[in-house]
């Protein structure tokens, strides 16, 4: 299946989100990177990542000596029902989860630079393809990552998440690109404290993403004492995949709920990480937390906390009705029932995810307001009776009409028409109406209009975002923020590109040409300390001894290039932040 077959199998929202790979895009040294980083990550965790890490990368299409293609990887992901998508960078947490949910995995663009083989402050396609790719073959994992998927869609994300979102997405651009310069990386870092100094609590969004980061991302399995890697965050880090086994430095704590109590800092090791029992057993954490959600509990409580976040939201009527809007009062009476709920701005009804056909927010467009709870003398919800039951309680299109709720709520008018949809009534729309609350609050006035009333006993269920998202979009990608392009040098393209032609022995190693344009490209390129370990599998003894030398040196005179040469001389170098 082609990349742009399954851009257009997806939802008609999230293909804009969705980029085409053009695999010439990647340079000869964005290869030497990848085959570093994967040489490197294979030997340290053949023994120390979940065993089923090293079958994971093979059978999901990831090789080990090039940039996996997103067709090589949808060969093997369509035979595990997934498919995989690449993005430009972060997108929004909503979206991710979203594509989750569908079984697709979203995969970074872009191969981290030369500059950050270690830590990558962008999402990258080491850590996306690599990283989170191998565990789908688990059966028990990927049914977890799916579900994981389907709850993170539902998370009530505030309004200040959605700025901390920007904000990082647009710092980890500016430190990913060599040309940034300091004061804008410096604007950058000072904008995010800012947003992170918020004294508001932590979001069901964002305590749902420290699930996942202590899970998905940084996650060990097995016990306290004798665990394995399966976090891709991990499994993607030279350093923090070493790092993580010193038990001195970093705690191994047995995973529970309480995980999402603790927060990360993405810019450095973590202190402490989590233990998951099993694939099982990490499902059930996360159903755990799921059950303490709004989209779970539902009922005036919930609306409080959409009404906090003041963010886009649906509440769900137990009639199936769904109103999609930002939410800012919700009435209720002296137990705690939400009696009567309103938004304010454009809002969206909706009936099983599909928006009511005249029911968008261009209906809509200054807010919402209506009843919940039963009707006086109604055995049933309201959505429940039939046309005739209705006029036999004197409800009947063209007449005047009265309600009166248990709650002391009053709506009276004109019935002008029924909306009705698998045998309920979901929708009843009065002119010349006029509703109050038992204390004589108006809450709709004849001049104001037309008045829609949403039919419904109760709200189950209260979640983030809008029930019909192609009526609806919230997220657009933000091309403000676009990955920022470099220009490469083409000369030393094409001495990594030499070295590649050597390695596949498409050119003789042998050959004094050879030999000498190898040597050329060291002397023109100094610094270049990863074409040097490129070498070392081509050169000639003396040309490597050379190689040695060179890496030494350069590793004696940058510090940041110190673990780097030591690892390309010496591939059991142990990394001095876990001795």
């Amino acid at each position: 299946m082609s990349q742009q077959d399954i851009i257009n199998s997806l939802p008609a929202h999230l293909r804009p989100f969705v980029k085409v790979q053009d695999y010439s895009d990647y340079t000869p040294r964005d290869q030497a990177v990848w085959r570093f980083i994967m040489k490197h990550l294979t030997g340290q965790l053949e023994k120390t990542a979940h065993p089923v890490y090293l079958d994971g990368l093979a059978r999901t299409g990831i090789a080990l000596d090039h940039i996996p293609s997103i067709e090589e990887m949808n060969a093997c992901l369509t035979q595990l029902g997934w498919r995989a998508v690449v993005v430009d960078g972060f997108i929004p947490p909503a979206i991710f989860m979203e594509f989750q949910a569908l079984k697709v995995l979203v995969i970074a663009l872009d191969m981290r630079s030369v500059y950050n083989v270690f830590y990558t402050p962008a999402p990258d396609i080491v850590h996306e393809s690599a990283g989170h790719a191998p565990f789908i073959v688990d059966i028990d994992y990927a049914e977890f990552l799916q579900r994981f998927g389907a709850v993170g869609m539902k998370a009530i994300a505030t309004r200040e998440d959605l700025e901390q979102y920007e904000a990082i997405r647009k710092l980890s651009i500016l430190k990913e690109c060599p040309d940034s310069s300091s004061d804008e990386i410096a604007s950058g870092e000072a904008e995010l404290e800012r947003l992170a100094q918020s004294e508001q609590p932590p979001s069901e969004a964002a305590l749902l993403t420290r699930l996942h980061w202590w899970t998905v991302e940084y996650g060990l399995v097995g016990d306290p004492d004798d665990y394995h890697i399966f976090g891709a965050g991990l499994l993607s880090s030279l350093g923090e995949s070493r790092h993580c086994l010193n038990d001195e430095a970093v705690r191994k704590v047995p995973l529970t709920v309480d995980a999402v109590n603790t927060a990360y800092d993405i810019t450095r090791e973590q202190p402490q990480l989590f233990v998951t029992k099993s694939c099982k057993h990490l499902s059930q954490v996360l159903e755990e937390f799921a059950a303490s959600m709004c989209f779970k509990r539902g009922g005036a409580e919930s609306l409080r906390t959409a009404i906090d976040a003041a963010s886009m939201c649906t509440a769900t009527y137990d009639s199936g009705m769904q109103v999609s809007g930002v939410f800012c009062e919700v009435l209720c009476d002296a137990v705690g029932n939400a009696t009567y709920l309103r938004t304010s701005g454009p809002t969206q009804l909706a009936y099983r995810d599909q928006e009511i056909i005249g029911h968008g927010v261009a209906w809509h467009s200054e807010g919402f307001g209506s009843p919940i709870g039963h009707i006086k003398d109604f055995s049933r919800c309201l959505s429940e009776y039939t046309i005739d039951e209705l006029a036999a309680h004197n409800i009947a299109i063209g007449k005047p009409v009265r309600l009166e709720y248990l709650s002391g709520i009053t709506v009276e008018g004109t019935l002008d028409k029924v909306f009705r949809q698998d045998h309920r009534n979901l929708i009843l729309t009065f002119s010349d109406c006029s509703v109050q609350d038992l204390h004589g609050r108006i809450l709709f006035d004849p001049a104001w209009g037309t008045y829609d009333l949403a039919v419904g006993s109760s709200i189950p269920s209260v979640y983030g975002g809008v029930a019909d998202r192609t009526a609806l979009q919230l997220y657009k990608p933000t091309p403000h923020t676009e990955t920022i392009r470099v220009e490469h040098d083409v000369q030393l393209m094409a001495c990594y590109a030499l070295v590649e032609n050597v390695r596949r022995a498409e050119k003789n190693s042998s050959d004094p040409d050879i030999q000498d344009a190898l040597t050329a490209a060291l002397e023109a390129y100094p610094e270049e300390w990863l074409l040097r370990a490129e070498m070392l599998t081509v050169a000639s003894k003396a040309l490597h001894e050379r190689l040695v030398d060179e890496l030494r040196s350069l590793g004696e005179t940058h510090d940041a290039l110190q673990e780097l040469t030591a690892l390309a001389i010496n591939p059991e170098y142990a990394f001095a932040k876990s001795a």
